[in-house]
């Protein structure tokens, strides 16, 4: 744990630098503005496509007998609206994973890794695809899972641990794609896996609170380079090989 909260206090300071604060903000609001405008065009549409999905499928069977059409209706504005929260997320993440990377990557190992070689085992198109694969899983997993929205039980936590995972698998590879090669990146990632989620769960969460999810996108990929490059710079010492410890 000492690891998790050396990367998460570090990214804490990085985030009041002028260059990471000109960051922070845009791709939150760039996703925001993105889906804002497709659903102000396609909201209809969509709630259509929803409705008739619930109206044909087994959840009718749920709903009372009287006004199910209406009901029906009303729960597939709730279920495009819930749609909608993991896509901006996820917008936002790709966003921050794809374009302010490299630049927070050039920031973290500047400051803490100037040593650190840079022996560049990753690339823009393997970030793109590898990138791409994790939100179309997200996504699919979304949507299989959103009926169990409607329990009010199980559909947070559920979310939440859908968006860590796709944290996860946005930003490490990003964070890593620089300075390691395909060997050390599968060893990191085969020793630091359970590590890689927690730092995941604690983004997302981030996510949630109210202001503070605007610097979230960021702020996670601080949080994951400050964690993978000084994993790292440990594997370095001990060889691939070797046990990667705090």
């Amino acid at each position: 744990m000492t690891d998790l909260l050396k990367a998460f206090g570090r990214a804490l300071r990085d985030i009041w630098s002028p260059r990471m604060l000109a960051l922070a903000l845009w791709p939150m609001f760039a996703a925001l503005v993105l889906w804002l405008a497709l659903a102000w065009f396609y909201w209809a549409e969509w709630a259509r496509l929803v409705d008739g999905w619930i109206t044909g499928s087994i959840l009718v069977d749920w709903l009372p007998a009287g006004g199910v059409l209406e009901l029906a209706r009303v729960a597939a504005w709730i279920l495009l609206s819930l749609l909608l929260i993991p896509l901006v997320l996820a917008t936002a993440g790709m966003l921050a994973a794809a374009l302010a990377m490299p630049l927070i990557v050039g920031f973290v190992a500047s400051r803490g890794y100037p040593a650190l070689e840079r022996r560049r085992g990753g690339s823009f198109a393997g970030s793109f695809i590898y990138g791409l694969i994790a939100v179309v899983v997200f996504a699919v997993l979304w949507i299989v899972t959103l009926p169990l929205w409607l329990t009010g039980v199980l559909g947070p936590p559920l979310a939440l641990l859908l968006t860590a995972w796709l944290i996860q698998r946005l930003f490490r590879y990003d964070a890593l794609a620089e300075h390691a090669d395909a060997a050390e990146y599968r060893a990191i990632v085969r020793s630091c896996r359970g590590r890689f989620f927690l730092l995941g769960l604690l983004v997302a969460l981030l996510y949630t609170v109210p202001f503070a999810n605007l610097f979230a996108p960021v702020a996670g990929g601080l949080v994951f380079t400050h964690f993978s490059l000084a994993r790292l710079a440990v594997l370095r010492k001990t060889g691939l090989n070797g046990r990667i410890e705090d």
